[in-house]
């Protein structure tokens, strides 16, 4: 790679950095701790998230959720203790336990998808015409060159 920097190059950098900066600012975080019940960071989301594909082991969540395996049996303590997930036994292995969730905990894992779909109010602001051109230049960004 050439160590000569194009104008090309800083703009697309420039481009970059602003959406960095304007997704991050849309942190939903304290929008899921309020209506949701579940207490600081988004390590209970993130599991409630995954755990709505089907019941998992700890194991499988600590490594779907990139957390070691006592801080998933940590979260999902938390998470049983409100009733947002139970354990039982592995039907094959008497000694794993699966993760699933309850009622509570599928209405809860589906709000949290609710919060983080919603767009934030400044695009929705954006005109139709604007919304279709974002809209297209990310459809080209997500297609492989």
């Amino acid at each position: 790679m050439s160590d000569v920097t194009r104008p090309h190059d800083e703009q697309a950098a420039r481009v970059w950095s602003a959406l960095y900066d304007y997704v991050n600012a849309q942190d939903r975080r304290r929008d899921l701790q309020t209506a949701l019940g579940l207490g600081g960071g988004f390590g209970r989301v993130k599991v409630l998230l995954h755990l709505e594909q089907g019941p998992m082991t700890l194991r499988d969540i600590a490594d779907a959720n990139g957390l070691d395996a006592p801080y998933a049996t940590v979260i999902c303590d938390k998470l049983v203790e409100k009733g947002f997930v139970i354990r039982t036994p592995h039907p094959d292995d008497n000694r794993r336990k699966l993760v699933s969730l309850t009622k509570k905990g599928k209405d809860t894992a589906q709000l949290a998808r609710q919060i983080l779909g919603a767009p934030p109010e400044s695009l929705i602001a954006l005109s139709p015409s604007d919304l279709e051109a974002l809209e297209v230049l990310f459809a080209r960004l997500s297609t492989p060159s």
